[in-house]
């Protein structure tokens, strides 16, 4: 499933600024499973998101996918969660990027309801250098917290150029995805 935002800009030009397609919530995921493709023929459906938008090849950018819900809508007490954090993005060729938090995909505890998992993209001004801890996608340690706010007045990023969001709530993938966490 893909999902599209548009900026205020790119709506009244009718130019996609940000797609985000996500095999995290489609329904296609479900059908996979029911037919047995999974695990026949592949073994998950939960994978890196595919992020594209219109790019200068030329400038800059940084990516965040961040959950303000954790660990629930009504408490959340480590808001922000950081699922992915990109940066020194040259173009739209995140694989090129430097990545500061590797993706860890949707994974909201049971019983917690509807989370709201946003994408933000950020224009820079030039290739930064940060400062910040690398974090592989093994573990939840220092994800919980996370304000994007702060990071991006850190770097002097601005104001989002763009943005995208999904809500996902607990299925019988999480417990998979915690146990890669080492919970």
């Amino acid at each position: 499933m893909s999902l599209l935002f548009l900026s205020a800009t790119s709506l009244i030009a009718k130019r996609p600024v940000l797609e985000i397609g996500t095999r995290l919530l489609s329904s296609m995921a479900d059908t996979l499973q029911k037919h047995g493709v999974v695990p026949d023929v592949i073994d998950k459906v939960k994978d890196l998101p595919t992020v594209k938008w219109a790019a200068d090849p030329n400038t800059f950018y940084t990516l965040c996918m961040t959950d303000p819900d954790a660990p629930s809508r009504k408490e959340p007490k480590f808001r922000e969660w950081h699922h992915w954090l990109v940066g020194n993005i040259l173009g739209n060729d995140i694989s090129k990027g430097e990545t500061l938090s590797e993706y860890i995909g949707s994974g909201p505890p049971q019983g917690t309801g509807l989370h709201r998992y946003v994408f933000l993209l950020y224009k820079q001004s030039q290739k930064l250098t940060f400062d910040e801890k690398r974090l592989t996608n093994k573990s939840g340690e220092n994800r919980g917290k996370f304000s994007i706010r702060k990071f991006a007045s850190k770097y002097n990023l601005g104001d989002p150029i763009a943005a995208n969001m999904f809500q996902a709530e607990y299925d019988d993938y999480v417990p998979i995805l915690y146990k890669q966490l080492g919970d």
